[in-house]
């Protein structure tokens, strides 16, 4: 089974899967960082508003390899295919990214989206926070979560679930949805 995580930066994915990696219930799961912070630590990458058309596409890429290497097994990502749409349609907004790549971005998304068994979006509805990797710019964080809710009403997944609420709150309709997902 594989599950995804997908939304703007600073809407609690990090801290959700902390609790899963703590959780009895995840002993045997793999899970995935979240690729542009790993791209970022490995090869020096630019991200966030300084990402360019190469950063871009191994980005996109990198989600494809992280699918065909745990299809088969329990594994959660902290970010998915279209979190690569997302921001490679900001950057092509902002001249940075070829339209191609962005086409190709889409593509792979298309690709993807329904390969992932569940996908959880995590609603933007709380404070941003600088943790010293990702943008603190509450304009960028805006436009990026345009994006999201336009590509998930343009894509309409069937499997995406919608975390809202509290920490607690969340966490407890991944248990759900998991469990039901698995029945």
């Amino acid at each position: 089974m594989i599950i995804t995580f997908t939304g703007a930066q600073s809407s609690g994915k990090s801290t959700l899967l902390s609790k899963m990696k703590e959780d009895e219930y995840f002993k045997d799961w793999s899970f995935e960082p979240e690729i542009t912070r790993s791209l970022k630590e490995k090869y020096g990458l630019a991200i966030n508003e300084a990402g360019n058309n190469f950063t871009q596409c191994v980005t996109i890429n990198s989600h494809v390899d992280n699918y065909l290497r745990n299809k088969g097994v329990n594994c959660v990502f902290d970010r998915c295919a279209i979190d690569a749409l997302v921001y490679t349609t900001y950057q092509h907004y902002t001249k940075k990214i070829d339209k191609e790549l962005c086409e190709y971005a889409e593509y792979i998304c298309n690709q993807l989206m329904n390969k992932y068994d569940i996908i959880f979006y995590t609603d933007p509805n709380i404070p941003l926070v600088d943790d010293g990797v990702r943008s603190v710019d509450v304009e960028f964080r805006n436009k990026i979560i345009t994006l999201f809710e336009f590509y998930i009403e343009h894509f309409k997944p069937t499997n995406l679930v919608k975390l809202s609420g509290s920490v607690d709150e969340r966490y407890e309709v991944i248990l759900k949805s998991i469990i039901d997902y698995r029945k």
